[in-house]
């Protein structure tokens, strides 16, 4: 235990432990980023997936809204050419 407080009395060893511990806050920080990155980019894709689900389902929505209601009114669409 004697020898780190030695090592760390001297001023390079101190300086080069100062920089040590930068460069791996900077490391540090760097992966944090690009786990964010990941991150923002994997719930874009979701809300991209989530919204062209959404407008299917408007479509699909919107066509029943303008089916025939029943067997005489689709009849009637088929021999006006309408569908």
């Amino acid at each position: 235990m004697g020898w780190i407080t030695a090592l760390l009395a001297s001023g390079p060893a101190r300086k080069a432990l100062g920089l040590l511990l930068a460069a791996t806050t900077i490391a540090l920080f760097l992966l944090n980023l690009r786990r964010a990155g990941e991150r923002a980019g994997r719930l874009a894709e979701r809300l991209e997936t989530t919204e062209k689900a959404h407008d299917i389902q408007r479509q699909m929505l919107d066509a029943a809204s303008r089916r025939p209601a029943d067997r005489d009114a689709l009849v009637e669409r088929l021999r006006d050419g309408q569908f």
